[in-house]
């Protein structure tokens, strides 16, 4: 087992090494673990504040993007991410691949890895399809975001920039309201994960219909069937999610995954959920907003929100780079005896 990266823990003395061959989503990730992500995306900062912003930690290792649904922030950083790290990187669109001529993903992925794939960043619109590659890839394999199910990497980057904003960088007791299309949303469920384990008073909001589900899960965590997370709250009533909010986090809604029924009309989201200054001024006044993008402006968010001073949206987006840059290098470094040195090095 290697560690790769600055070790001391919250206690101050133990290592904590990282051994995960491949990263799904964030529940297979040990507080510990997660602060090592959090610690080491700090030195990735570092890294992208200097004049030259690439280190060889990666260099010569191969980095392939697959991403079977459209994407611009998550893929583009990736990219960036391995580039900085030095690595080589292919991006393979399948609407221009073999897949059009009815390539499965299990051969797709058998001839990336044949010309040389070593890390693999997959996204997907089927959930679990991670999973199906990380069981006949050799390498390692990095969700991107499948299905309705896990998003871990923008979990992770919503987590250290609410560490970043919010006073003291702790999320203990911190509340933490997430607002819109929870039902279709990766990213709430990923988050569910991280901010419980963080320990934020977590509130998930929106109309009944894109809640369903919630309240089951809800109420596992409460009941302890989850072990090390806290429990969180699901309500209709936004004005109880944002009262008093540390941070406020719209959800896109998601119009391709819509089915008949579930919401009367945009217009009328907009008139009970969207985010706008009357509302958000229930909120604590130094409370930040975030979206995880793409934002559909007008709908769930009013335009003048997202571009304020209390939104730290394009930190998101900046921080995606260093967190996906902690988390190549961490995976790349998980079978790699040699692969001890700090990254900055």
């Amino acid at each position: 087992m290697t560690t790769v990266a600055p070790a001391a823990s919250s206690a101050g003395t133990d290592v904590v090494a990282w051994h995960h061959r491949h990263l799904i989503d964030v529940d297979v990730l040990t507080w510990p673990e997660i602060e090592l992500i959090m610690r080491t995306t700090e030195q990735m900062k570092g890294i992208l504040a200097r004049p030259i912003r690439k280190v060889p930690a990666l260099n010569g290792r191969r980095v392939t993007t697959l991403f079977y649904e459209a994407s611009t922030r998550t893929r583009v950083s990736f990219e960036s991410a391995a580039r900085n790290l030095s690595a080589d990187v292919v991006s393979v669109a399948p609407a221009t691949s073999s897949v059009t001529k009815g390539e499965s993903l299990v051969d797709t992925i058998r001839t990336l890895e044949a010309l040389g794939a070593e890390i693999l960043v997959m996204r997907h619109s089927v959930s679990g399809a991670p999973y199906l590659a990380a069981e006949i890839f050799s390498g390692h394999v990095l969700n991107g975001g499948d299905g309705w199910h896990a998003h871990p990497t923008q979990a992770l980057l919503d987590l250290y920039t609410m560490r970043e904003n919010v006073p003291g960088g702790d999320l203990r007791g911190k509340k933490v309201a997430i607002v819109g299309d929870i039902l279709h949303s990766r990213v709430a469920r990923s988050n569910i994960w991280s901010l419980t384990a963080a320990g934020a008073d977590l509130w998930l909001c929106g109309p009944a219909t894109l809640l369903r589900g919630m309240d089951r899960w809800a109420a596992e965590w409460s009941s302890g069937k989850v072990p090390g997370h806290g429990r969180f709250n699901v309500t209709s009533d936004i004005g109880a999610a944002l009262k008093d909010a540390d941070v406020v986090m719209g959800l896109r809604i998601q119009r391709e995954r819509m089915q008949g029924g579930l919401l009367p009309s945009l217009r009328e989201y907009a008139a009970r959920f969207q985010l706008n200054a009357e509302r958000l001024s229930l909120a604590k006044p130094d409370a930040i907003v975030m979206h995880p993008g793409p934002m559909n402006e007008g709908v769930e968010i009013a335009p003048d929100i997202a571009t304020s001073g209390r939104s730290v949206i394009l930190d998101q987006v900046s921080n995606g780079v260093a967190v996906r840059m902690a988390l190549l290098y961490l995976l790349a470094g998980s079978h790699d005896e040699a692969h001890t040195t700090e990254p900055g090095r």
